[in-house]
């Protein structure tokens, strides 16, 4: 409580459970010490936790209070701050947070209908890998078990792998609560979120 705490409206980031489970999440505010972070589910059960900006810069956290969908944490070491806060660096400098996912879905293009698998996805697109050599800016059709169709066009390739932008963007907690279920086997609580409940570009 000591270090200066720098207070944040919004700043979407990953938790990252046991090095291999993602988990979209808000940073309220952070200082050199720690942080506190907002979910939109449960704290998953864990043996170690990071957060990962959406450059790419991530921090080992060590819990210290968890209270519904808030949780504090404090930092192995001291961080700078500033930089924690400054996205404009590191791997993925000013690039919206991608979740990895285990996802199969139906993509249906040029009248065919075929499976692909999901690598990631963010607010705004995925990456998928699909079988088929699909073309550049085309628009296709993806349906899965936990989403609405989502309409899409193809932004960049190398082939298996996709770059598609969604025609509607997924709000932050949308796209949390759906994912969430996804990285620990499970299914949505909720029932799949509705059409309207998208935000267009």
């Amino acid at each position: 409580r000591a270090a200066p705490r720098f207070m944040l409206l919004i700043r979407a980031a990953k938790l990252i459970v046991d090095e291999t489970r993602e988990f979209l999440c808000v940073i309220r505010d952070a200082s050199s010490t720690g942080l506190k972070i907002r979910l939109f589910h449960s704290l998953p059960p864990h043996r170690s936790l990071a957060v990962e900006m959406s450059n790419g810069d991530r921090y080992p956290l060590e819990l210290v209070w968890h209270e519904g969908e808030f949780a504090g944490f404090s930092f192995g070491s001291e961080v700078d701050v500033q930089r924690l806060l400054d996205e404009s660096h590191g791997p993925f400098p000013k690039r919206q947070v991608r979740l990895r996912i285990n996802l199969d879905g139906i993509l249906h293009s040029g009248g065919e209908a075929l499976r692909v698998a999901f690598q990631d996805i963010s607010q705004q697109g995925a990456c998928i890998e699909s079988d088929k050599w699909l073309l550049m800016n085309e628009l296709v059709r993806i349906e899965t078990d936990v989403m609405p169709p989502l309409y899409a066009k193809v932004r960049w390739r190398s082939h298996p792998r996709y770059g598609v932008l969604f025609e509607q963007t997924f709000k932050l907690d949308e796209l949390a609560r759906i994912a969430a279920p996804l990285q620990t086997g499970g299914h949505p609580h909720d029932a799949p979120v509705q059409p309207e409940h998208f935000r267009r570009i």
